[in-house]
């Protein structure tokens, strides 16, 4: 039964837990979609921006595969493997590697900022009919359920 087909007082009793895990595999499918139709990864836009003095790195140095999946711990995915992403984005050009340290290229950076581009129309799409007002108290709301549950 999709959410649309429930009423209100149906809804009340549904269990968060369901709908925000069905909520986040629909939007990370629907994401990491469109980013291959661009031409790229959700691990190897996180990979060059964990990277970049211009994005998340403002220190701008070389970090290895494990300190990069320490700082991508909170999003990374099972399926992820960052190794395997690196080094298709070394094939590019986009990376360099220096021992087991690895740093953003030229081309990389030009690369990153080409990806980012892809998001305004990923969010577009995901927030369509919903206002920005709206948008807040769902995050409003799931916020303070994970702050009841001591999360």
């Amino acid at each position: 039964m999709s959410i649309e087909e429930l009423s209100d007082d149906e809804l009340a009793g549904q269990p968060a837990a369901y709908w925000t895990g069905v909520a986040y595999q629909a939007l990370i499918a629907f994401t990491r979609a469109r980013q291959a139709e661009a031409g790229f990864t959700q691990p190897q836009f996180w990979l060059l921006r964990n990277l970049s003095a211009n994005d998340l790195w403002p220190d701008g140095s070389g970090r290895t595969v494990a300190e990069l999946e320490a700082a991508m711990s909170g999003y990374l995915r099972a399926e992820d493997d960052l190794a395997v992403s690196a080094a298709e984005l070394e094939q590019r050009g986009w990376l360099s590697r220096d021992g087991d340290r690895l740093s953003i290229t030229a081309a990389g950076e030009a690369a990153r900022l080409e990806m980012k581009k892809a998001a305004p129309a990923i969010r577009a799409r995901i927030h369509d009919g919903i206002p920005d007002a709206d948008y807040v108290t769902a995050l409003r709301v799931l916020g303070r359920m994970i702050a009841n549950v001591g999360g």
